[in-house]
């Protein structure tokens, strides 16, 4: 069978190349596109190490964690939650610092949301992302804590921090 290819890059297509692997027999909605040589399954060597490795497994439903401390959300969670919360994205923190003259930490990305805790000239700021001029992450906690209050803080309050 003959296969008119086009090519994204140029806008335009290629020439007709044969295809043999192609399938165009049975049932369009339930067959496979193309035959590929080998066995279609994992193999069972396969599986076996991705079993030993820990890869592939689930160790039970996510912990529910308190959402006022713990940076993760539906969407995202900050990236040393990863073995503890599935999201689809995580992230790595970035520093800031809150500038003059303070700012208020609220729960929603609103200036009417409940405000959370006042945060002072010089504090640090942990951002995960930054959406609709607001910074959503975690303030700093106590020492030896795992962070302060988790929210949102207006993006032109705060500065970014060298890592």
């Amino acid at each position: 069978m003959l296969v008119r290819v086009r090519n994204a890059r140029a806008g335009s297509f290629e020439p007709d190349i044969q295809a043999d692997n192609l399938n165009t027999g049975g049932d369009v909605a339930n067959r496979p596109l193309f035959y590929f040589e080998g066995p279609p399954e994992l193999t069972e060597t396969a599986a076996e190490i991705a079993y030993d490795t820990g890869q592939l497994t689930l160790s039970g439903p996510s912990e529910k964690l308190d959402a006022a401390h713990w940076p993760v959300r539906g969407d995202l969670a900050h990236i040393r939650l990863a073995g503890r919360c599935f999201v689809p994205h995580y992230a790595v923190p970035m520093p800031h610092a809150v500038k003059a003259p303070g700012a208020m930490l609220r729960k929603l990305a609103q200036a009417e949301a409940d405000v959370l805790e006042e945060l002072p000239e010089g504090a640090s700021f942990d951002v995960l992302e930054m959406s609709g001029g607001w910074c959503w992450g975690q303030a700093a906690g106590d020492i030896g804590s795992d962070g302060g209050y988790v929210g949102y803080v207006p993006q032109h309050l705060l500065m970014p921090l060298a890592p």
